[in-house]
């Protein structure tokens, strides 16, 4: 499970001493914010935000970004205002905050209006500032990895949503990785009994192809050997 000193660890590896010491703040803050709430799973829910900004930080995202992805759920989910952020830390990570709280707000309830209408909201935050996007992708993509906790029918619903509206935005951005695992597992959460003869299949597949290497491989080398 991460916590903060892994954080800001991995934060130190790129960014500045001050910059590392807000993400820090924006830490403390957001555990004092979602004390005592849980998600489905029973874990803390500061677990959650930690993770997207751990996505966030691989990517070497800058520290407005991370202090945004720890705060991203403070205004939905708690008593905190955005005023609040921008007192306590500045009006770019607040105006990040807001900007993802409302993508959170929008509900989607078929393919057409997903496509449509998060096209158009989507659009709208890229003209502003696009790392509201990725805290949005990051968020999305570490629900999908926890998927686990919910109903049935709640992960068929966020598994379809996910395929059908945030890997295509992914793709848009150029965000291979994250992309390739919001399919993977959108796929798996929507198709599980697909999933799991596919990934028998490749598997095999992938065997048998590492068969095929080696031995070219090694008649290679033999060669090599020959030919000194």
């Amino acid at each position: 499970m991460l916590n903060v000193s892994d954080l800001e660890k991995l934060t130190r590896g790129y960014l500045p001493d001050n910059e590392v010491t807000n993400i820090r703040r924006a830490c403390e803050f957001g555990l004092r914010a979602h004390e005592g709430q849980l998600r489905k799973s029973g874990e803390p829910f500061i677990n959650h935000p930690l993770e997207v900004a751990k996505i966030l930080a691989d990517m070497h995202m800058d520290y407005q970004t991370l202090c945004a992805a720890i705060l991203h759920d403070v205004i939905e989910d708690t008593k905190t205002a955005k005023d609040e952020i921008r007192k306590q830390f500045d009006k770019d990570i607040a105006k990040l905050v807001d900007g993802v709280s409302k993508l959170t707000q929008v509900k989607f309830v078929n393919k057409e209006e997903a496509q449509a209408h998060n096209f158009r909201k989507m659009l709208m935050a890229m003209t502003n500032d696009i790392r509201v996007i990725l805290v949005k992708l990051a968020d999305r993509l570490h629900n999908m990895r926890t998927l686990g906790a919910l109903l049935p029918e709640q992960r068929r619903r966020i598994a379809r949503e996910t395929l059908e509206v945030y890997a295509p935005i992914a793709q848009r951005l150029g965000i291979n990785n994250i992309r390739l695992e919001l399919e993977e597992l959108g796929f798996a959460a929507l198709y599980p009994m697909r999933h799991k003869i596919l990934e028998r299949q490749v598997i095999k597949a992938r065997g048998n192809r590492k068969e095929v290497i080696n031995k070219i491989r090694n008649a290679l080398r033999r060669r090599l050997r020959q030919e000194k």
